[in-house]
């Protein structure tokens, strides 16, 4: 079949890196214009697009699509089959919907009608979700509301980030985007409608980033860590000093109490939030709500992130600081 592919990110150059592996012919690839990134804040292109240089396939970088004729005239004179779209970032209109002749297919990461919107892995590890996993849809005007085609389910691991979880469900979305194609071209595909028990996954914004030691359990604190990691990074403030926490375990009251019984008493008394023991030979561990948290990993303002022996051993934490106080 005769494909356009849509998508920017690493997760969509999978997807279409598996389709070029197969016998259909990808006659274009649209993804996001080059953005500046990094400290020469150097225009920078996707994956997507730079995975399509590198085959010679033909590339489209329209700033918007929506009321945009002349892009929306050269996909229709393309004429393709099949549009595949994998983490693209842009809203199709419904006149790029009705194009192909086979309809516009979406790979997106999670057990639809669970999570529909634009951040669905991470919102599953915040939520601790114990299994997420890619559904393929034949896409409609509405936000991940269109027919279900194939469906396959991941565990998620108690101690899995958001990064972890993304590059396998990049893999599981190649694949299954290539039996969908082939389910497709055969006539064999089938259609199942979405049920009303759904779910939003919205982009992530700074304000959710910020962990809130007064309502927030130590586990959600730990899921919260690690849903952001690698991506923006779960945060709080120390001394009115942004620090980011990119990995924590949580420890157990008994287990606490037993390892460090000078300490016990005092933590019983104290705020969550507050450092209980600051240390570099032991230690970050932090009073949270139903449970201790231990800091793994670490990063100070204006600083690179680092195992929390290290950072300690070159900066100063006192203990019975409160974060966000």
């Amino acid at each position: 079949m005769k494909i356009i592919f849509m998508g920017t990110p690493d997760f969509a150059m999978i997807s279409l890196k598996a389709i070029y592996e197969t016998k259909h012919e990808i006659i274009a690839v649209v993804t996001n214009p080059d953005k500046p990134s990094g400290r020469g804040m150097k225009l920078t292109s996707s994956p997507v697009k730079q995975y399509a240089i590198e085959k010679n396939i033909p590339i489209y970088q329209p700033q918007k699509i929506r009321g945009n004729e002349e892009f929306i005239n050269q996909i229709k004179k393309l004429e393709p089959d099949v549009i595949c779209v994998v983490a693209y970032g842009k809203i199709l209109p419904q006149e790029i919907l009705d194009i192909p002749k086979k309809g516009c297919i979406n790979v997106h990461g999670s057990l639809l009608p669970k999570y529909r919107g634009a951040a669905p892995i991470q919102w599953s590890v915040i939520n601790g979700e114990k299994v997420t996993g890619i559904t393929t849809i034949y896409m409609d005007a509405g936000m991940d509301t269109g027919d279900i085609i194939l469906k396959q389910e991941l565990p998620i691991g108690e101690n899995e980030t958001t990064g972890e979880v993304w590059d396998k469900l990049a893999q599981i979305g190649g694949k299954l985007l290539v039996e969908t194609l082939e389910k497709i071209e055969r006539g064999i595909d089938t259609r199942t409608k979405q049920g009303d028990d759904f779910s939003i996954a919205p982009m992530l914004t700074k304000e959710d980033a910020k962990i809130d030691f007064k309502s927030m359990t130590a586990i959600q604190i730990k899921n919260l860590v690690r849903g952001l990691n690698p991506i923006m990074g779960a945060y709080a403030y120390l001394n009115d000093k942004k620090v980011k926490i990119w990995r924590v375990e949580v420890i157990r009251q008994e287990y606490f109490e037993q390892q460090f019984k000078d300490k016990a008493e005092y933590e019983k008394k104290s705020k969550e939030g507050t450092i209980i023991i600051s240390d570099s030979k032991i230690g970050l561990y932090i009073k949270a709500k139903q449970g201790i948290l231990k800091v793994l990993e670490i990063q100070g303002e204006n600083s690179k992130k680092m195992p929390i022996e290290d950072y300690l051993r070159g900066n100063k934490i006192e203990e019975g600081n409160i974060l966000n106080q």
